[in-house]
């Protein structure tokens, strides 16, 4: 079956109050995002004899995913479904709004492209209550280097690009201080902007910018701080990066990149099939083999 594009499922209502809510993606500690991210991929482990005990021959599974590497992932995943009577239909969504909104509205039975802080901090803005059930893979942030090429050489008052949603910038600013460029409040955690900034004996400037815009910004500024996503969209190789987020440090464990659906079908037999599938040694290996190292499985 071929994969279906879809540019745009939301209401127009719905999609203008997700717009204006977009830029904040966490609300939550460190503590509470890595502890609901555990929990969702025990449950799906436990969960997985469910699947297998409950009929899925002749299911249609339709779900929203982020072109790379998600869409992909699950084109691989496909065929592994199949063998259990599951039609995988995939859709593939050039934002972060819709895969969410056509879960709500029931054109989705889930989605694939985001973590665990963003999730909470879109039920929160609204008043949804889509669920986790079960991380797949992490994508490591990285520095790129944009006019400057080595970050020992990054001069005062250099320009950098961050992501100009919460969650991501927050990721940014502490890789920023992995490297000893600056210092970031220790309460603001994943929740940090740039406000939080505490030191920064560079006089550094930041500029803050839409995920998908900071690979095309690099001629621009002096670095940018990249989703790894979007780097491998945009050519870019992790292994070039002039730094990058350790894979078995917090962020691995807060950030991972989930299967999300509403509570009436988290139990659902063919979404927890999926969810198994994702999370089993096949796609472990096509992960490790095709992303060299800017997408990371977790299992």
């Amino acid at each position: 079956m071929k994969t279906i594009t879809l540019k745009k499922i939301a209401a127009s209502a719905v999609s203008i109050a997700l717009l204006s809510n977009f830029a904040g993606c966490a609300a939550k500690t460190e503590e509470t995002s890595a502890s609901v991210l555990g929990e969702s991929v025990g449950s799906s482990a436990e969960d997985s004899t469910a699947a297998d005990d409950q009929t899925t021959e002749g299911v249609v599974l339709t779900v929203g995913a982020n072109i790379t590497p998600h869409a992909e992932i699950l084109e691989f995943a496909k065929p592994l479904l199949a063998e259990q009577g599951i039609t995988l239909e995939i859709v593939q969504l050039e934002d972060s709004i819709t895969p969410n909104t056509g879960v709500i509205e029931g054109s989705l039975d889930a989605n694939y492209f985001q973590h665990v802080p963003y999730l909470e901090q879109f039920n929160l803005e609204n008043g949804s209550d889509l669920v986790s059930v079960g991380a797949v893979h992490y994508e490591p942030f990285g520095i790129y280097a944009g006019q400057t090429t080595d970050l020992d050489e990054l001069p005062d008052g250099a320009t950098i690009a961050v992501p100009n949603n919460v969650t991501n910038e927050a990721r940014a600013l502490l890789l920023l201080e992995q490297e000893g460029l600056i210092e970031v409040d220790d309460e603001a955690g994943i929740n940090a902007t740039i406000a939080d900034i505490t030191d920064n004996p560079h006089d550094l400037q930041f500029v803050e910018l839409a995920p998908e815009q900071l690979v095309s910004a690099l001629p621009d500024v002096d670095v940018a701080i990249i989703n790894g996503n979007y780097a491998i969209e945009g050519g870019l190789d992790v292994n070039d990066a002039l730094a990058v987020e350790a894979n078995d440090g917090l962020a691995a464990q807060t950030y991972g990149n989930i299967i999300a659906t509403t509570p009436d079908k988290a139990d659902d037999p063919a979404i927890l099939a999926l969810v198994e599938v994702l999370q089993g040694p096949e796609v472990a290996q096509f992960i490790e083999e095709n992303y060299n190292g800017a997408v990371v499985p977790l299992f």
